[in-house]
């Protein structure tokens, strides 16, 4: 019986020791695993941020693609504030309505003065008056009707000729300068329109800084991006009408120089044939 209790006790000594080792085994195991814990984490962790920055850029292009063209203008119109911005492109598109209109009538205006004097000079050579004012009548334009005016009153004298080309040829130029006050009117009111969208959008900006009680970027950010949105647009107009204002006045000032070349001609003509007397 005490061999048998020794044997037990010698045995249950002996598994708690090996229990004991093999506890002490796993402690002194453990911070290699640790650290191999670690290391895998770690790794995880930047292929993570990886994948997350890949994403962030994709999603970015995605949307630089996005916002191109008329996609781009929207979006930055949108956030300017569109009732203002719609009051500021107003102005654009009732200035080249304008600018439209003037471009037709003095495109109808000018003629090919040369063929004209040509077939007059033919004409007032044989002393043929009738063929003459016929030649005028046919001829498009506003000024072969300034001649032909003239020409009716060839019988009255030369002052009374020179005064009838004068009087109608400053008619001709108000009538082709006409509505052009207008376009004049809008490449001032669109910046004035655009630096008043600065203004407000400045207010905004302080307004912010007011109910939040404290400056930061964000809140200071949207007014000042109004305020430049609206300036941009502004300018922008003006620049389109300007550029349209001095084409339409530069092909005015060139009908007035061919009516001016064209009455000179005419009046060369009937002193050279004798039609009128100087």
């Amino acid at each position: 019986m005490k061999k048998a209790l020794i044997s037990f006790i010698g045995g249950l000594l002996m598994t708690t020791a090996v229990v004991v080792l093999a506890q002490d085994t796993d402690t002194a195991q453990t911070p290699q695993d640790t650290t191999v814990q670690a290391t895998e984490q770690i790794q995880q962790e930047d292929q993570q941020a990886q994948e997350q920055t890949t994403q962030l850029t994709e999603q970015q292009g995605e949307e630089s693609e996005e916002l191109k063209g008329h996609n781009l203008l929207l979006h930055y119109f949108i956030q300017g504030g569109p009732t203002f911005m719609g009051i500021t492109l107003l102005t654009l598109i009732l200035g080249l309505a304008f600018a439209i209109e003037r471009i037709i009538v003095v495109s109808l205006a000018g003629i090919n003065t040369e063929k004209l004097i040509r077939q007059l000079d033919e004409a007032l050579a044989n002393r043929d008056l009738e063929k003459a004012e016929e030649i005028l009548k046919k001829t498009p334009g506003p000024l072969p009707k300034v001649l032909l005016e003239a020409l009716k009153r060839v019988d009255d004298g030369f002052e009374i000729v020179e005064k009838t080309i004068e009087a109608h040829a400053s008619v001709v130029t108000a009538r082709l300068e006409r509505n052009m006050v207008w376009i004049s009117l809008f490449i001032a009111i669109a910046p004035m329109l655009g630096f008043m969208g600065t203004v407000i959008g400045m207010i905004q900006a302080f307004d912010a800084i007011e109910k939040a009680g404290d400056i930061s970027p964000s809140l200071v950010a949207g007014g000042i991006k109004v305020a430049l949105l609206t300036t941009l647009l502004g300018l922008i107009i003006a620049i389109i009408l300007q550029i349209f204002y001095n084409y339409i006045m530069s092909r005015i000032d060139e009908i007035v120089t061919d009516l001016e070349d064209l009455a000179t001609a005419f009046i060369d003509m009937l002193i050279k044939y004798k039609i009128i007397k100087k």
